[in-house]
């Protein structure tokens, strides 16, 4: 690591009151996709990350999208034009204010280069390049980019404040595991007695199919023994025929033959009803589990536990279960029909037994520790093969594919290592029982019958309390409270309050939110402004309880948001997120999930969009194919299905966080005043990066460090009131 080119990648990033900010600084666990980051600040990590690989030519995609105003122009001087000034760069952006400074504009329209040429020649001779300064323009105010110099050597002018580079990075202390944001895998240590089988038992009727099966074998082993005593009393007898004896012997065998298939129906049914029972309970604890949980559990984890674990209690549990009463109670019975016919197989057989009783606890310690070790480390397995797929465009651009390569096969080998241990210990008990069956060899069938080798899976137990772990997950507030559900009508005028309002993610975590007070009155549009990690996306997750608050209240028309049910709650609100997240199906299911409105509905709301010439374009229309996580659309349509899904809802109260970052200035111009139409009577949150945004708004309010600055801009003048 080269320490001094790291401090100077901070400072060109302006990454340094940034990590400050965050409790271990640089070595702060970030988890998966960078959760407890705000937008601008996985951007400059990812600028940072491309910038301390000291390439030759560099690709950054619209850079300055997730960014405040101050910082995008701090990043584009100390960047940009700084550390990449002898570099060979292609930029991407819809920003038309820093195009002054470049060599050559390449300008794209409908996936063609339409012209290429410098800023004045393009500004003189192109009517579409006139046509974006000039929405540029008259989104800002009416500046003017002729002014900005076209020499390379001289950079657009900022104010420098300590609140953009801050003091120099310190050094940061190590961070101790447990106060970290992703949290050590819990798994149970030693024996845990009943609890496991007692919880699989209570499942759906357990206890009811589990004596159905005990009963039905014990009548079936009971059947065996008739048999027997039947054709061992009466072979040699002469008062039985031959017919006689054999039909009786074939009767007994028919009716034990139901009895066995009852058996196993009964534990068929049995692995069915509490397989579907344990899913449901899991899945409904996943849905309802707070954002922290998420934020802190990596996704591989909840996926080892949803597909391996539970394939283990769907097929392995019931059957070992079935084998194992069987054995035993076959064990049982034989020891007893010996010891009524020949008591003195007992001075052979109750050494056996203790000795067998012996080495299956001694094999126990060993065995389901290391089974409880290969779930853990799968679980970390998924997690690494999922971030690589997620990842691999940027594994590839950085050539880091041999690196985690390696950790894959390191991963492997920790997940592989326990399995063959375990086998190895499978193998070390059948060597002993073999053993001691060669050594009493007339009882060998006998005490193979007590503990046949691999008859029961000690590694059952642990996967099964594994599940159990995330079943028991803390949920959210219930989705309704039937004694406190609002009105139908609710919210009818949009007002919000703020009371004191504190939050933090996690109850050992620092607060984010720092008491905040305000009142939104109904019908008002409201901007929120602030550098990034300020707290903006935060107070917009309080408003739909994404996270608790830990402090303070939050008054929607007179009614406190939690004490009502988040269904409630989340379905009257209109939210449109920083990061835009489509579903696999197709557009009309993306924008209308629950099929409440009519082709019609959705092709204007698409109009008012922009998207329409776009879903035109599709032969199939609105039954055209969107992938997982909408990656055949652009960011900024993206955004813009949901905004089209906020128009559809028609909800008293929306929130745009930062909803237009991704699009040009001049479709940006045009959905403001699609907002401004379609939501004239709604109370309208915005939150925004980029001052033209919140420039029609009745108020605009300026976040740092977690609270409102005493500074608030009126509509007209945009001065401090």
């Amino acid at each position: 690591m080269d320490k001094q080119r790291y401090q100077e990648t901070l400072e060109r990033c302006s990454l340094v009151k940034d990590l400050e900010m965050l409790p271990y600084g640089d070595l702060t666990q970030i988890g998966e996709r960078g959760v407890n980051l705000s937008g601008g600040q996985k951007q400059r990590v990812q600028l940072a990350r491309a910038l301390y690989q000291n390439a030759d030519i560099y690709f950054p995609d619209d850079p300055f999208s997730a960014v405040d105003g101050h910082t995008a122009t701090s990043l584009f001087n100390e960047y940009v034009m700084g550390a990449l000034s002898d570099k060979t760069v292609l930029l991407v952006m819809h920003r038309v204010d820093f195009l002054p400074v470049f060599d050559s504009i390449l300008l794209m329209s409908d996936g063609e280069i339409i012209r290429s040429a410098p800023y004045q020649d393009l500004l003189a001779y192109c009517q579409e390049f006139q046509n974006l300064v000039n929405a540029h323009k008259d989104t800002i105010g009416g500046s003017d980019l002729n002014k900005v110099p076209t020499n390379r050597a001289k950079e657009i002018s900022i104010k420098e404040t300590n609140d953009t580079h801050g003091s120099r990075y310190r050094e940061t202390v190590k961070p101790s595991p447990a106060d970290q944001l992703i949290k050590t895998e819990e798994r149970e240590i030693g024996d845990t007695g009943l609890k496991s089988y007692i919880l699989y038992l209570c499942q759906s009727k357990g206890y009811l199919y589990a004596s159905l099966c005990v009963i039905s074998h014990m009548i079936f082993i009971a059947g065996q023994i008739s048999q027997n005593s039947w054709m061992a009393a009466n072979v040699q007898s002469t008062d039985v025929s031959t017919l006689k004896l054999i039909s009786v012997y074939i009767a007994i065998g028919v009716c034990t033959m139901f009895f066995l298939l009852s058996r196993s129906l009964a534990m068929v049914l049995l692995g069915i009803r509490t397989s579907r029972s344990l899913f449901s309970q899991l899945l409904n604890s996943l849905f309802r589990a707070p954002m922290s949980f998420f934020d802190s559990t990596p996704l591989g984890r909840v996926l080892s536990r949803v597909s391996s674990d539970l394939s283990i209690v769907d097929l392995d549990v019931p059957f070992a279960f079935m084998f194992s009463i069987s054995a035993s109670l076959n064990a049982y019975s034989n020891l007893g029909v010996l010891a009524v016919v020949t008591w003195q197989v007992l001075f052979i057989s109750v050494p056996m037994i203790i000795l067998a009783i012996r080495l299956q606890r001694y094999y126990l310690a060993s065995a389901k520790e290391l089974m409880r070790i290969n779930g853990t480390t799968k679980s970390a397995l998924a997690n690494h093969l999922g971030e690589s797929v997620e990842g691999a465009i940027t594994i590839r651009a950085f050539e880091k594919e041999d690196r985690f390569f390696e950790k894959n096969l390191e991963l492997v080998d920790k997940n592989a290592g326990p399995y063959f241990y375990n086998f190895a210990a499978t193998e070390w008990l059948i060597q002993r029982l073999e053993i001691m069956s060669a050594a009493v060899l007339s009882f060998s069938a006998f005490v193979r019958a007590l503990l046949p080798p691999g008859t029961f899976s000690p590694g059952f137990v642990g996967m099964a309390l594994s599940v159990n772990q995330y079943m028991d997950i803390p949920s959210e507030a219930s989705e309704t409270i039937e004694e406190n559900r609002p009105s139908p009508d609710w919210p009818q005028a949009g007002r919000v309050e703020l009371r004191d309002l504190k939050i933090r993610y996690r109850q050992d975590a620092h607060l984010v939110l720092h008491g905040i007070t305000c009142t939104f009155e109904g019908g008002d549009k409201i901007g929120i402004v602030g550098r990034t990690g300020s707290g903006k996306t935060t107070l917009i997750g309080a408003l739909s309880r994404l996270v608790e608050p830990a402090g303070g209240k939050i008054i929607i028309d007179s009614v406190d948001i939690t004490t009502i049910g988040l269904h409630d709650l989340r379905s009257r609100l209109g939210i449109i997120p920083q990061d835009p997240t489509l579903f696999h199906g197709t557009i009309r299911y993306n924008l209308d999930p629950l099929g409440q409105f009519s082709d019609q509905q959705i092709w204007e709301v698409l109009d008012k969009c922009q998207l329409l010439e776009a879903v035109h374009e599709k032969e199939p229309g609105l039954d055209s194919l969107v992938v997982e996580d909408g990656s055949n659309w652009s960011m900024g349509q993206r955004q813009l299905f949901c905004l089209g899904h906020a128009l559809l809802r028609r909800c008293r109260v929306l929130v745009l966080d930062e909803a237009t970052a991704s699009i040009d200035n001049a479709t940006d111009a045009i959905l403001h005043k699609t907002i401004r139409t379609e939501f004239k009577d709604c109370t309208v949150i915005t939150v925004a990066h980029r001052i033209p945004t919140v420039m029609d708004c009745s108020m605009v309010l300026a976040m740092s460090h977690g609270m409102f600055s005493s500074q608030q801009f009126s509509r007209n003048t945009m001065i401090p009131l």
